[in-house]
């Protein structure tokens, strides 16, 4: 990956329905260059998709929050029978597996508090392999999706 290619994803990070052409000028190389590498870059995977970005608040989504799990057994078996029961639940947008005290990390956007409270007490608190759920709701974001640091790749 040279330096067009950083720029061409720096500014597609910003704005992923920028034009071939669009990134051409920016880039100083021709739009059919700039469709080419942006094809590769695609090819390569490192272009994984193009997603618009949804307000939260606009639809009706009040609370963020990040919630650790931590599970009873750590079997292959547990985890994909836990992965699996979160698939069921569409306000869970982001799962990873951590280290420290707990097993997973959960971001979550739900309508209200109740609607948090519902998810944490009534579906992972009963989760057969769940033994502790600690959640943290977002006050402030403060620094919003500012992209992958390419100065450093």
């Amino acid at each position: 990956m040279d330096q067009i290619d950083k720029k061409i994803l720096e500014i597609l990070q910003k704005r992923g329905n920028t034009t071939n052409a669009e990134l051409g000028e920016a880039c100083f190389i021709s739009t059919s260059q700039a469709g080419r590498r942006r094809q590769r870059l695609e090819q390569l995977g490192t272009l994984q998709r193009y997603q618009a970005k949804l307000s939260p608040k606009a639809i009706g989504l009040g609370v963020q929050a990040f919630i650790q799990v931590s599970m009873k057994a750590h079997s292959a078996e547990a985890a994909t029978e836990f992965q699996t029961l979160l698939d069921a639940r569409p306000e869970i947008i982001n799962l990873w597996t951590i280290t420290g005290a707990a097993d997973y990390l959960l971001q979550v956007y739900c309508q209200d508090l109740e609607a948090l409270n519902d998810l944490v007490h009534h579906f992972l608190l009963r989760a057969p392999s769940v033994t502790h759920v600690e959640s943290q709701i977002v006050m402030n974001h403060l620094l919003k999706d500012r992209g992958l640091p390419l100065s450093q790749a």
